[in-house]
């Protein structure tokens, strides 16, 4: 059986006296949501991820890392990859480090690539329903893009529905804002820009009531890591990876 040795890989790490702006590029252009801190001997400190590289909305800053390093999940090689992800479910995070014993980061792992698995060689018990978050936050095509900044800093979320009349139209999430220079520069100008310019548009959803085991197909087929539950035409909730692990028999 597969250990999460089986699917360590190579990831950006950084040391608290590097800046912010350092953290925020590698974010904007990786695939990883955080970033590992660790010390000269890269022993594990804690982590940052992309919410707090949008707290600096500076393009140029001397603010260094140290002010945002939190506790991180961390995992051994032996250890299964479902014991992987209930750490990542802990901590809400799309990764962990992987350390020996010192604790030195020797890799990492991320929950895209044991997703997958787990949902494959474990039961899922239940419906979306019962498992989504009902406290959804959405946003109106003309709001502006300041509001959603706020709303991704002071909620820790990371994305948010988009809507017209009450009908979804897209969404937008932290990888949209961090990673376009436009509305880099709107945030730190505080200048207008409307959600709608930015969102994306074709959005996957579900319906409350198909099986908890469908919304995990839906986030492999496409690629996600949550999806707008939809019941007719009304928002009602939101499912993500984490939501999904926790149906876990």
């Amino acid at each position: 059986m597969k250990t999460a040795q089986d699917f360590i890989l190579e990831i950006p790490v950084l040391k608290p006296g590097d800046q912010i702006t350092r953290a925020r590029q590698i974010l904007r252009d990786d695939r990883f949501r955080e970033i590992y801190i660790v010390d000269a001997k890269k022993n594990l400190l804690g982590y940052i991820d992309i919410t707090d590289g949008l707290r600096v909305t500076a393009t140029k800053s001397n603010v260094t890392i140290e002010g945002f390093v939190k506790e991180a999940p961390m995992v051994h090689p032996a250890d299964s990859i479902e014991v992987a992800a209930r750490a990542m479910r802990s901590y809400r995070t799309d990764s962990a480090a992987m350390v020996d014993p010192y604790p030195r980061v020797t890799g990492g792992v991320l929950l895209s690539d044991l997703f997958p698995v787990i949902i494959s060689r474990n039961e899922l018990h239940g419906t979306v329903e019962s498992w989504m978050s009902r406290n959804v936050v959405a946003l109106a095509q003309e709001d502006e893009i300041q509001k959603v900044y706020s709303l991704i800093v002071e909620s820790g979320f990371s994305a948010f529905p988009v809507t017209k009349k009450k009908r979804l139209i897209g969404i937008i999430s932290r990888r949209d804002l961090i990673g376009s220079r436009r509305v880099r520069a709107v945030i730190a100008d505080h200048a207008k820009m409307p959600v709608g310019s930015i969102m994306t548009t074709d959005v996957v959803t579900i319906v409350p009531g198909e099986p908890v085991s469908a919304a995990a197909e839906l986030l492999v087929k496409h690629d996600v890591s949550r999806l707008p539950v939809m019941d007719g035409d009304h928002l009602v909730g939101i499912i993500d990876r984490h939501d999904v692990l926790a149906s876990l028999a």
